[in-house]
């Protein structure tokens, strides 16, 4: 099944893709029935610095204190002396739950056909019994950015929190988030015909996307003047973007792409985030007039560029801070998500501090997502947590032990770690 629109809008339909081959056998966690407080850990809070040997109180799935000596005579306790609290790292751009198979065409939902859909919801086509959804969670991953994919305006995302039954148990409630893939021109042929043949292409796709945006822009005039005719699911869905109630997610690298992608935002005052954003730390005044945002994606990616240094794409988020472009880092996959940590980690030996690799992964992907209580460890937040028993950002040392979702203590167990103990015993 692919991605399908939602029939009433802004009611998602829940036609999931759970095949009884494509599930894993791990029960999600039920809800948090009595208070937890941790003894004696280091808390990576993510928006008040690091605090030493202290306690947390959660309780009813949320964060109820931080600090010294806390008493709470009715929580279990949870000695975590000489261990490592974070909050849930968020995996933005990601197809978790609509791939199952890359190579298999049935299990990839991830697009549709056509190239103008901004009706479709890659919700629609969740599966949260992916076999690949735990194996990537044991990583301190909690919830997920699902992106659709495709070559222009593909669909709309959604948060989902890794840890569910069912599609409305896993939605995290967000603003509308429509993707647009920008066009791309490679490298030009040397014979000018082909070159102009290639530069013509170009042209006429990116007159195909300001074409759409022009007829949804109508239609957006004749909704709001009582006057539109006929129902047209494309442009009904685009009403919040028009409205400033959604965001454009426009996934381009080359500062070409993302000039061309905010001119379109600057048109409409679309709230922009630019994904992949290769190039956007160099046009630092023009991102930051229309006040976007950039997910980036490539952190562990060679670079663009044959005469660029071999480490230019780990160099990138510090130049987008120093830049002072808000951004969060992405991992555009679905199994290989397991690496964001790593990719943050990279970025702390070119330039990010520890504490703000580790915001660009929790607190500032809930952020760039209109998320106000996740990505964190403070009062009132969401109980989102990693026990771990060295550092989340180095694959070498992390040694995860405990994954709160919500509060809820959840099964570690994967399909990996089932294999690995199969064969040991051989």
């Amino acid at each position: 099944m692919a991605l399908k629109a939602a029939i009433a809008l802004p009611l998602i339909m829940a036609g999931t893709v759970s095949m009884p081959g494509w599930a894993h056998d791990i029960l999600p966690a039920p809800a948090q029935s009595t208070a937890i407080l941790f003894k004696h850990a280091t808390i990576h809070t993510a928006i008040d610095g690091v605090k030493a040997d202290s306690d947390l109180l959660i309780e009813n799935g949320k964060i109820m204190a931080i600090g010294k000596d806390l008493l709470a005579p009715e929580a279990t306790v949870y000695d975590a002396g000489g261990r490592h609290i974070y909050p849930g790292l968020i995996a933005l751009d990601t197809s978790l739950g609509l791939v199952e198979v890359e190579m298999m065409r049935p299990s990839n939902d991830s697009r549709e056909v056509g190239d103008i859909n901004p009706q479709l919801e890659a919700l629609t086509a969740f599966n949260p019994d992916s076999e690949i959804i735990p194996t990537v969670r044991v990583n301190g991953i909690t919830h997920a950015q699902i992106v659709p994919q495709g070559e222009s305006l593909a669909g709309q995302s959604a948060l989902v929190s890794l840890d569910s039954w069912t599609v409305e148990e896993a939605i995290v409630p967000t603003q509308a988030a429509f993707h647009l893939y920008w066009p791309r021109l490679g490298s030009l042929s040397v014979e000018s015909k082909k070159r102009e043949e290639q530069r013509e292409e170009y042209r006429q796709r990116v007159a195909k996307i300001t074409e759409a945006f022009t007829d949804g822009y109508r239609y957006y005039l004749a909704h709001k003047a009582q006057s539109k005719g006929k129902l047209d699911l494309r442009w009904q869905s685009m009403l919040p973007l028009y409205r400033g109630e959604a965001q454009l997610f426009v996934h381009a690298n080359s500062q070409k792409q993302i000039e061309e992608a905010a001119a379109l935002a600057k048109r409409y005052n679309f709230k922009l985030i630019i994904v992949g954003g290769y190039d956007a730390w160099r046009l630092a005044d023009l991102l930051n007039e229309i006040d976007a945002k950039v997910i980036y994606t490539r952190t562990l990616s060679l670079p663009m560029r044959k005469d660029e240094p071999l480490e230019m794409s780990y160099k990138i988020p510090a130049l987008l801070k120093q830049a002072q472009i808000p951004f969060a880092l992405g991992f555009s996959s679905d199994w290989n998500s397991r690496n964001l940590p790593l990719a943050a980690g990279q970025t702390v030996a070119y330039g990010l501090s520890r504490e703000q690799a580790l915001k660009s992964v929790t607190l500032d992907a809930a952020r760039i997502l209109g998320v106000e209580d996740m990505g964190a460890i403070a009062v009132g937040y969401r109980a989102n947590l990693i026990i771990s028993g060295g550092d989340i950002l180095d694959p070498m040392v992390t040694k995860i032990e405990k994954v709160y979702i919500d509060g809820r203590d959840v099964d570690l167990n994967n399909r990996q770690q089932q294999l690995y103990q199969k064969y040991l015993k051989r």
